[in-house]
């Protein structure tokens, strides 16, 4: 649930509630870069950088944990040189986060199925995982890489199944078997671009999550857009179900 935090004044205007768990959906790259006349790679390299400032931003607020939808399940039936193009972007942002992420102070987790990545990537995320247990910060970003919501209560199930130890079967025990495993649920879900679903993303772990949906194309997202949807969460009344006395 949200915590009681103040924002830093240079932040923006001072809230009395911020989510501890925020989530996005980064859409709307291929339309931003059609509306300019250039290629979709294009676009998917601008949102990258909206990715890097809105993490950045993140760690300065006091967000614990930021996880966005960076590609999905679904996602490879896009043509050859647009996923092609994600997965070089990916590859260069991690290679990059390898060598900052101790000097910005924000931990990388990749979230999803990473046994259908090429090999490269395979070791470059065992890197950036292996390096982020040794940074010291409260702040973590998770890319959600080859991941689909449906697919990972599959994924989770069968993990149950197969292990020897495994309890009776509960929400909290299932819990642990998901790609989020020691992850608190999100708070806030934004979906940028205009678009008024969820499009198979964090299915689970979603179910009482407030969500902000703003027209705003993703790599035009900046931080005071994310302030609105701070300010919008700090007004919402969060009874999970019950009744408020």
């Amino acid at each position: 649930m949200g915590i009681l935090r103040r924002k830093p004044k240079k932040a923006g205007q001072a809230l009395s509630v911020l989510p501890r768990h925020v989530a996005i959906i980064m859409d709307g790259n291929g339309r931003w870069a059609k509306k300019r006349s250039l290629p979709r790679s294009a676009g998917h390299s601008a949102g990258a950088e909206t990715f890097r400032r809105i993490a950045s931003y993140c760690r300065k607020l006091g967000i614990e944990y930021l996880t966005v939808y960076a590609f999905s399940t679904e996602n490879w039936k896009r043509p050859k040189e647009e996923v092609d193009s994600i997965m070089n972007l990916l590859r260069r942002y991690l290679k990059e986060a390898i060598d900052s992420m101790e000097r910005e102070q924000v931990r990388i987790k990749v979230l999803g199925d990473t046994s259908v990545l090429d090999k490269d990537l395979q070791e470059l995320i065992s890197r950036t995982d292996g390096l982020s247990h040794q940074i010291e910060t409260k702040t973590q970003a998770n890319l959600c890489i080859n991941y689909g919501g449906r697919d990972e209560i599959i994924h989770a199930v069968r993990e149950w199944m197969n292990a020897p130890d495994r309890q009776e079967l509960t929400e909290s025990e299932l819990s642990k078997y998901m790609y989020t495993s020691g992850i608190p649920d999100p708070d806030l879900v934004i979906r940028p671009s205009g678009e008024v679903r969820i499009s198979n993303f964090l299915l689970w772990q979603s179910a009482y999550s407030e969500f902000y949906f703003t027209d705003t194309l993703w790599p035009d997202f900046n931080e005071r857009e994310l302030d609105r949807a701070l300010e919008s969460y700090a007004k919402r009344d969060r009874r999970y179900g019950g009744v408020k006395g």
